[in-house]
């Protein structure tokens, strides 16, 4: 391959002890892989809610300011007290970020599996991928088809393996049907997909007529809007017509978890054929994935006993499923990037662009419809 540059330059987050949050870039030298490691020229890489978690943390963003260190751009924000009781763990660790991407390897250990890559272009996951280059085992890439645009590869595990992910819960934990909230959202719009293709009875929660929209034109059935004034009765309706036991909750705040669980509680209670003062016997589960609400989540407790409430992650749950169900669903990744799993991106910006403090507060407001593509 072609001569690779002495450093490499790496996006960085420090929270302070004194309660400030720095992002900045720093130049590394340039990484060496061992037998069994591939080093990747990183061609695209997507911003996504999990990756903004790590990069902003619990900083107060209004605070955010601009400057320069070496010529290269720097954010610093101030960090109240509740986030750095919540960060404390992190407090003098400059962290690198973003989760995943796609790029050409132009380095390969001695392996064969590394050897194999070289010249190819190949998915990420790993973390580290807001960078110009990174160096990462085989096992944490996946070989795209031969003329693969890196657009289309830079997304091809959180959001994709999440959607796969919770339809092999469903599987798992015997339900039949999901309800799925900010359903408009890229991942949304892939568990559509999946659905209509398996044959899964979808619902779809959204909070505008826009979104409605979206999802119409994808062929989504069963849509609700949670703004609308007759948002609980529409659920109930949609889930006494799919059936749906298990939900999937990208917003984590506030009321809506406990109104997808008071919403199959009726619809459970609509089937029974004996009154039971304790409720039905219909096993109810919500999963919450996402904090695009950060308060709390609050629940009514009007949906019986036979229920439960929890978290979703990722890397949990395919140690769990094993390598079998994963590579099966790695597998569907790569067979449909281009259909089922196509992300769409609203905009597109180099690395230090991604440190432009106005581009910064418009991809961390996390606008249904925009999505951030890193082109380094």
């Amino acid at each position: 391959m072609t001569d690779l540059p002495a450093t490499n330059l790496v996006m960085l987050t420090l929270v302070k002890p004194e309660g400030q949050l720095e992002v900045f870039f720093e130049r590394r030298p340039m990484p060496e892989p061992q037998a069994h490691e591939v080093l990747v020229k990183v061609l695209t890489t997507p911003i996504n809610p999990s990756d903004l978690g790590l990069l902003f943390g619990g900083a107060d963003m209004a605070t955010a300011r601009a400057s320069e260190r070496d010529g290269l751009p720097v954010i610093t924000a101030d960090i109240p007290p509740a986030g750095m009781r919540a960060m404390t763990g992190r407090v003098g660790d400059a962290l690198a970020i973003g989760n995943e991407g796609c790029g050409l390897v132009v380095k390969a250990g001695s392996s064969p599996e590394a050897q194999a890559l070289l010249g190819k272009t190949v998915a990420l996951l790993g973390g580290e991928m807001y960078a110009e280059y990174r160096c990462l085992p085989v096992q944490m890439t996946m070989a795209l088809p031969d003329g693969t645009d890196p657009v289309d590869g830079a997304s091809c595990f959180v959001n994709p393996l999440t959607s796969l992910a919770f339809t092999e819960t469903m599987r798992m934990e015997g339900h039949s049907a999901l309800v799925h909230t900010a359903a408009a959202s890229n991942l949304g719009q892939m568990l559509v997909k999946i659905c209509a293709k398996d044959g899964i009875p979808l619902v779809n929660i959204v909070r505008s007529d826009a979104q409605v929209e979206i999802l119409k034109g994808i062929g989504a059935t069963h849509i609700v809007n949670s703004s609308a004034e007759d948002f609980q009765d529409r659920l109930v309706d949609a889930i006494v017509e799919t059936g749906a036991t298990l939900g999937f909750d990208a917003i984590g705040g506030g009321k809506l978890a406990g109104q997808i669980l008071a919403a199959m509680e009726v619809a459970a209670v609509k089937r029974m054929t004996t009154y039971s003062r304790y409720g039905s016997d219909s096993y109810k589960q919500v999963y919450i994935y996402g904090a695009l609400d950060l308060g709390p989540t609050v629940l009514n407790r009007s949906f019986g006993l036979t229920w439960g409430l929890g978290g979703f992650l990722l890397t949990p749950f395919m140690q769990k499923a094993g390598w079998e169900v994963v590579g099966r669903m790695r597998q569907r990744v790569v067979d449909e990037l281009t259909t089922t799993f196509k992300s769409h991106y609203s905009h597109e910006i180099s690395l230090t662009e991604a440190l432009n403090l106005d581009t910064a507060h418009a991809y961390n407001a996390k606008r249904t419809g925009e999505k951030y593509l890193i082109r380094p």
